[in-house]
């Protein structure tokens, strides 16, 4: 087992259907490049990258100081959603498992770590779709607004000590304060960068 790995034992994972959140881990961000970094190596190789634009460490992992969830959302962003069939048979050698959308438009889903034990969360979306766009403008407006990320940590808290046993619940009444903070990053100006 290497150093990397060892980390992610004892940093990230979460129970299906379980909410926990936990204080900000600095080491979240290394788990998180090195895992992007694997993921273009093993695409390179295996030559199967030519329709990817670029990866992304999004999430409350991805915002410094922000208690989450310990599960690294990251972003594979790719011209077209058809890449996922190539894409598909990598992620899966790496431990990928494709799961159910849970209907966002755009987006092929794959989580990692065993059942019992998510640490990772992968998400395969084209450049410039809501999906891409909205994780990228949200994760750079809690990095800038220290007071926004604070107030959303404190929701967070609030939804997982009352729904700890209920992901699909959290998940749902986290969504209007999503908005909330979407709706001000659009009016104070942040759009999703061409690269």
């Amino acid at each position: 087992m290497t150093d990397h790995d060892e980390t992610v034992d004892r940093l990230l994972g979460l129970k299906p259907g379980v909410v926990s959140i936990v204080d900000h881990e600095s080491a979240w961000a290394d788990a998180a490049a090195a895992e992007l970094d694997r993921l273009e190596s093993r695409f390179a190789k295996a030559n199967v990258d030519e329709q990817v634009r670029g990866y992304e460490h999004v999430g409350s992992t991805a915002v410094p100081g922000l208690s989450a969830k310990p599960i690294l959302d990251l972003l594979v962003v790719v011209d077209d959603i058809e890449a996922t069939t190539v894409l598909q048979p990598e992620l899966e050698s790496m431990d990928y498992e494709r799961r159910p959308n849970d209907d966002v438009p755009d987006r092929a889903f794959f989580a990692k770590g065993p059942a019992s034990n998510r640490t990772h969360y992968l998400s395969i979306t084209p450049v410039g779709s809501d999906c891409h766009r909205e994780q990228v403008v949200l994760r750079d407006f809690l990095r800038d607004n220290p007071v926004a990320a604070k107030r959303y940590e404190r929701h967070k808290r609030h939804l997982a000590a009352t729904h700890a046993d209920d992901r699909n619940t959290y998940t749902a009444r986290k969504a209007s304060v999503i908005d909330e903070l979407l709706e001000q990053a659009v009016a104070a100006g942040y759009e999703l960068e061409e690269r």
